[in-house]
């Protein structure tokens, strides 16, 4: 009976965990948010507006190299101590400590002395969000099927561009909460979100030996080499799209759109993007699994990279439009596609490794940008 049953499991999304891991996913995703609003403001506040290029230096740095150090930490505890979840637990408490720490620390209005630890604050904050972040996502294959991992990772698209396309309502929200607020609701949420993930996963581990079970159709992946150099590339080409999405298409749609589409800004633009993405991020995930992730990926990059081209260049506001609606077509395949198409490039044992590394390469593209922007 219970063979029959690991065998049903096998071949199906787990989908209480899978939702368990969307939760945690968003509530990363509503921190960043929160981060990215308040960190100019807390700058300006705590006149630190020198250091931002600093700041924004060491947020890169951060955000590539503390990935594969997860996991690598990941690893080990898979196969030496059970399983990935103390990593991913330290990770969450970490981080809600540090959210915590920000809060208090706001609402005592620290004076000349105490304003300096919110700089450093902040650098554990980063550390703390990349340590859970890239093991927690691998857990995706723990209970996915292989040949369902698009469809997994269409769940959690929607549930990232669902949450940044309402980012002005959340904006509006934490602007009148207030900092220390929403960095204690930011704590809880992660906090809430990190134990069911926990709580939930617990069943995938075998009761005798508390350990990760091997997913049956990763057996012939053992003794593949992982391909390190090409899932960053992989990450790096995720991440181009998405740092010219977020930090360029704003300013460069909303001139051109602005003189022909009254009230149509750059971030509107960006938002209904976002919207139709997580709408057909589903259907995507259909197409992937047709003509697999490898050529679904390389072809929705290319096109990307035209329709960027037209976007910047062309003075037609149509043509703009169009280009946009193509793009983020392609962009979702994109999204749906690129993680398991580079877990497929990782060895079983290395598996928490290579998704750091793929998380690292993400991270590249937007750390340069924003130094720029700071400098």
């Amino acid at each position: 009976m219970e063979s029959l049953t690991l065998s049903r499991t096998a071949n199906s999304i787990q989908w209480k965990q899978l939702w368990s891991l969307a939760a945690l996913y968003g509530s990363v995703v509503i921190g960043w948010i929160a981060y990215q609003n308040y960190q100019p403001k807390l700058l300006e506040k705590f006149q630190f507006t020198d250091f931002a290029f600093m700041l924004m230096v060491g947020q890169g740095i951060i955000l590539v190299v503390t990935p594969p150090l997860a996991g690598m930490l990941g690893d080990r505890h898979r196969f030496h101590n059970g399983h990935r979840i103390p990593v991913i637990s330290a990770g969450i408490s970490f981080a809600a400590m540090v959210f915590m720490a920000v809060a208090f620390t706001l609402l005592g209005n620290p004076g000349e002395i105490f304003k300096w630890v919110l700089p450093f604050l902040i650098v554990f904050w980063l550390i703390a969000m990349s340590i859970f972040t890239s093991p927690a996502l691998s857990t995706l294959e723990l209970f996915t099927p292989v040949d369902k991992l698009p469809r997994a990772m269409a769940v959690l698209t929607i549930v990232a561009n669902l949450i940044y396309a309402i980012e002005p309502i959340i904006v509006d929200i934490i602007d009148y909460i207030g900092a220390p607020l929403t960095f204690m609701a930011g704590g809880a949420v992660v906090l809430a979100s990190g134990y069911a993930l926990r709580k939930n996963s617990l069943s995938l581990f075998s009761l005798s030996d508390n350990k990760e079970r091997q997913p049956r159709k990763m057996i012939s992946l053992n003794d593949q080499k992982s391909q390190l150099g090409y899932i960053f590339f992989l990450g790096i080409a995720l991440g181009i799209p998405t740092s010219i999405m977020f930090n360029l298409f704003p300013d460069a749609i909303g001139i051109k759109a602005s003189d022909m589409l009254s009230g149509l800004s750059g971030k509107m633009m960006v938002v209904y993007m976002l919207g139709l993405s997580a709408l057909i991020s589903l259907p995507a995930s259909t197409l992937v699994n047709k003509y697999g992730a490898s050529k679904s990926f390389w072809t929705s990059f290319i096109i990307i990279m035209m329709s960027t081209a037209v976007i910047f260049i062309s003075q037609s506001v149509f043509m703009i439009l169009f280009m946009a609606a193509i793009f983020t077509v392609t962009f979702t395949m994109l999204s749906v596609s690129a993680l398991p198409l580079a877990m497929s490039r990782s060895n079983y044992y290395e598996k928490v490794f290579c998704v750091g590394i793929f998380f690292s390469g993400v991270s590249v593209p937007d750390g340069i940008i924003n130094a720029i922007q700071a400098f």
